[in-house]
């Protein structure tokens, strides 16, 4: 029941407020991160968000409404709003009610079993999504188009409709992958408990329930030692995409490094070399590379050249915006997204949800940190003032110069050269969004600049 001592105030916006020095806080947050996303964390209050994505990928992983309802009531402060609790249950109510199925008298087509005759009526009147059911064969069942797999998730979640894909994959080329025991190094090699856990909630057994999805490990929790254990369960040729040449290399030594899997097995496709092999690694810069704006993606058909079994998206959250078509196209393909973060600049997360699949794996990093799996972070936050001349630009300013102007005040290089001199013996990383500013800065105290 709400108690004033308990750490969570949940508001009728659906937001939720969680206080950080309360004692309960840290057993509150593990599990509000299984249903709520994280929006902001200052130093005294978190604030988190539920939403339609935040519930829908909080049911793929086996959270159901009780969870949540029984979580507010031994967390909060104060009475729930009642809108909340209803908006939950009519947002959990959506999921599970459309389900993708083959059709086993064509495979050139697929079965959408709607479940509700309401869900039904409301479907059929709207146009966008109308047009996907190409003929209704029985009571709420319509076959749709096997190459509108992708196109159709994503058109229906824009109306607030999940669609459950039970289609399942095509097989792939068979590959003979397996862990070792002892690494190329000898070093013993041992999948962590997490790990496990993870691969688990992906690859469901082989069934076609597992298969596609995102799994959300914090940075330095060895989400590549994930991805290789789901390849060994898997066990056909599988495409890799990584964000540069340096997680390409990462990725081929380990594989190389705790697998039974050769040189001959695995290949770089990069701006360096161009190798096509039972695992390939690329980048997506490399796939979405064309000479000018009007041309095609040349590199598109790795995609199609391997009879890939399994595709691999590390660090999801920077999937950029073309790979979401090619992979619109290629729903037949297991799926696997590897990320610390499901936010993305672009607020693209929807199409991570529908076209390489929901959450099915996320573990706080502050649990990972206490069980010594990775390394401690301690964060600070230093609030700085606006001068009187720039605070009268910001308070006239539209949403985007505000960013501009707060991010750029000038007070801000002293405070830098202020931490520097406090930890000046230690090594020094100083990340910047602005180039101009790092310029400023790496003048300011003499060091080396690394751009582009």
């Amino acid at each position: 029941m709400p108690d004033p001592a308990n750490p969570l105030i949940v508001q009728s916006d659906s937001s939720l407020l969680l206080e950080v020095y309360n004692p309960r806080f840290e057993e509150a947050r593990n599990q509000l991160t299984k249903f709520a996303e994280l929006i902001k964390s200052p130093e005294h209050i978190h604030t988190y968000q539920i939403s339609a994505l935040s519930i829908w990928n909080a049911a793929s992983s086996g959270i159901d409404l009780d969870f949540i309802t029984k979580f507010f009531n031994e967390y909060s402060k104060f009475d729930i709003p009642t809108n909340v609790i209803e908006e939950i249950k009519i947002i959990y109510s959506r999921f599970g009610k459309v389900i993708l199925e083959k059709y086993e008298n064509d495979p050139r087509k697929f079965l959408l079993i709607i479940k509700s005759p309401q869900l039904e009526t409301e479907i059929l009147s709207i146009e966008k999504l109308k047009k996907y059911l190409i003929k209704k064969i029985d009571t709420q069942q319509y076959l749709i188009h096997q190459l509108d797999r992708g196109s159709l998730k994503v058109a229906f979640f824009n109306y607030n409709i999940p669609i459950y894909d039970l289609a399942g994959y095509s097989e792939g080329k068979p590959l003979d992958i397996e862990l070792k025991k002892v690494t190329s190094e000898n070093k013993e090699f041992q999948i962590r408990e997490y790990q496990k856990m993870a691969v688990d909630a992906f690859y469901q057994a082989g069934s076609i329930r597992g298969g596609h999805g995102t799994i959300v490990l914090p940075c330095g929790a060895g989400k590549t030692i994930v991805g290789i254990d789901i390849m060994s369960k898997i066990k056909a040729c599988t495409l890799i995409l990584a964000t540069s040449v340096a997680s390409v290399h990462q990725w081929i030594r380990e594989i190389l490094d705790k697998t039974n899997l050769t040189a001959d097995d695995v290949g770089e496709y990069t701006g360096d070399k161009k190798e096509i092999k039972k695992v390939t690694v690329t980048t997506y810069q490399i796939l979405i590379y064309r000479k000018s704006k009007g041309d095609d993606f040349k590199h598109f058909n790795i995609f199609q050249i391997e009879d890939w079994g399994l595709i691999i998206y590390d660090e999801v959250h920077l999937l950029p915006a073309p790979v979401f078509k090619i992979t619109s196209e290629i729903q037949s393909k297991r799926r696997l997204g590897l990320t610390a973060t499901l936010v993305r600049e672009d607020g693209l997360e929807k199409d991570v949800f529908c076209l390489i699949g929901p959450k099915k794996y996320d573990t706080p990093w502050k649990v990972l940190e206490k069980q010594g799996w990775i390394a401690t972070a301690s964060c600070y936050e230093i609030k700085l003032p606006l001068t009187e001349d720039l605070l009268i630009d910001y308070l006239t300013a539209d949403q985007r110069s505000k960013f501009n102007i707060a991010a750029k005040n000038p007070l801000k290089m002293e405070v830098v050269k202020d931490i520097i001199l406090k930890h000046k013996n230690q090594q020094i990383l100083i990340i910047g969004h602005f180039i101009d500013q790092l310029e400023e800065v790496a003048a300011l105290i003499d060091v080396p600049l690394i751009t582009g």
